[in-house]
């Protein structure tokens, strides 16, 4: 009995289908073969251009996890030799030929097939910034020079630019919540990505030579619009305060310490209560007021030079470091830190990084000890004689040396009278240097932000298909397949 051609055309459909449905089959496992199969990194790097160094960071992350959650971390770090980029105003090809150095190294970590896609990136804070305020030329001249130097390497330079100190501190708060985790992370229990409590999202406290920044979520609102920084990250709002004190890093604050006890006297040596007993200091007057940060200060009735004498006192230290800020004239109902700035009340847990570990690091007292114990520690180191600290830290430079009283006294009160902590909320500060293997500061959050790195919504919004769905959708083609199979063995046997 031959078959019919109504017969053929439907055993036909039958076979077609089943074809169709076979090739649907396998490229759905190919599919999740590849999502399963390792994938290589990409890579990204920053030049953090500070006032007194620059270090470069080199981050790397899956390459198929781009605008994912918590999967870039730290690869490689270089600590640039010599002094800031803006020390070279001067000569400003060698703020540049500084930095092949680190380049080089940077090169041989990232793998050779992977450089020209590799972003890279210089951000320049305060030391440039104070640059830029004395001569706007100069400053372009080094970022020219440090820009140049970057493109003859293999990279995809971005550029380099000055960043301001409100997104110093709002990168540097950004950081340590990516970092930790604060955004947002995955939940075993739940399958999914959660939001954590708002409490877990913590503050930011930044430190650096030139200028000073913090960055915190407020309990209530921000009184002032300016002092308030908006982002969405992965779903949820967020408003900040932060503020940045330009000439209130370390190194600026403490000229302007000396800037104040030298014009207080007339005398050719002067007492530095900040200093070591038996340490002796010559400073040039005309050079300790060549700064924008001391320029205010006044210039002294003449140039000379004063020998400053170290007196160990680290109560008249913190008397003497108190000149230096204005802790009146605050027009937003009691409101501020200092200097007439608005600062809502502090909030919740911080981390303290850069000079501020630094600091208290080299004195033992980052393993959050109370508020007295850290006061009294720091009250014996600046009794001991320079004598005394020359022989107990005999590999420690003694530029750095020389100022750690001065330092730590700085910090006390920049915390304490500057930003209003408290023998209570002291606990809330932890004095790091990394989290989660990933050295603290502002260049991470930097590159999350230009690179959109950290999406706006939540990442269960933003992956394609769930497990669920390839599972279900595989089990309806096998099914078909086999059902168009059946019945076209049983069509034509018919």
């Amino acid at each position: 009995m031959g078959f019919k051609l109504k017969d053929w055309h439907f055993g036909g459909a039958l076979l077609v289908l089943a074809v169709f449905s076979l090739t649907a089959l396998i490229l759905s496992l190919v599919g999740i073969n590849n999502v399963a199969q390792p994938v290589g990194k990409r890579y990204g790097m920053v030049f953090d251009a500070g006032s007194s160094h620059t270090s470069l960071f080199v981050y790397r992350w899956p390459a198929d996890k781009e605008n994912n959650t918590g999967l870039v971390s730290q690869a490689f770090s270089c600590h640039v030799n010599g002094s800031g980029i803006s020390s070279y105003a001067n000569h400003p090809p060698k703020a540049g030929d500084s930095l092949r150095e680190c380049l080089n190294e940077a090169m041989m970590v990232i793998p050779p097939g992977q450089h020209r896609e590799t972003p890279a990136y210089l951000g320049a804070t305060a030391g440039m910034r104070l640059l830029r305020m004395e001569n706007e030329s100069l400053s372009n001249e080094v970022l020219k020079a440090v820009g140049e130097t970057i493109q003859k390497y293999p990279v995809s330079f971005r550029g380099a630019q000055i960043i301001s100190g409100e997104d110093e501190g709002a990168y540097g708060w950004i950081t340590i919540n990516y970092l930790l985790d604060s955004f947002t992370k995955y939940s075993a229990q739940d399958q999914d990505w959660i939001h954590p409590s708002s409490a877990n999202i913590l503050g930011a406290l930044d430190l650096g030579g030139a200028s000073t920044q913090i960055s915190f979520v407020p309990a209530g609102h921000i009184a002032d619009p300016a002092e308030a920084a908006q982002f969405r990250l992965y779903g949820f709002n967020y408003t900040i305060y932060t503020h940045s004190y330009l000439c209130y890093g370390q190194n600026e604050a403490l000229q302007q310490v000396i800037g104040i006890i030298v014009n207080s006297s007339s005398a050719e040596e002067v007492s530095h209560p900040c200093y070591p007993t038996g340490y002796k200091e010559l400073v040039r007057t005309v050079d300790l007021f060549s700064s924008p940060c001391t320029e205010k200060l006044g210039w002294p009735p003449s140039s000379r030079n004063v020998t400053l004498v170290g007196a160990g006192n680290a109560t008249l230290c913190r008397e003497a470091v108190k000149k230096i800020f204005s802790f009146s004239n605050c027009s937003h109902n009691d409101s501020c830190s200092f200097n007439g700035i608005y600062q809502p009340k502090v909030n919740g847990k911080f981390l303290a990084f850069s000079a501020y570990y630094y600091t208290f690091n080299f004195l033992n007292l980052t393993e959050g000890y109370p508020l007295a114990t850290a006061e009294a520690a720091i009250e014996t180191f600046c009794a001991r004689t320079w004598n005394e600290l020359k022989s107990s830290y005999s590999d420690e430079e003694e530029r750095r040396l020389k100022n750690y009283c001065a330092s730590a006294n700085y910090i006390l009160t920049l915390l304490l009278d500057g930003y209003g902590f408290d023998k209570d909320t002291w606990g809330n500060i932890a004095f790091r240097m990394k989290a989660a293997d990933s050295e603290i500061g502002w260049s991470l959050g930097y590159m999350l932000n230009l690179t959109n790195m950290i999406p706006s919504e939540n990442p269960r919004q933003l992956r394609g298909h769930e497990e669920g769905v390839w599972v279900a959708s595989i089990f309806f083609i096998a099914l078909s397949l086999a059902v168009c199979l059946i019945l076209a063995v049983l069509h034509f046997l018919r």
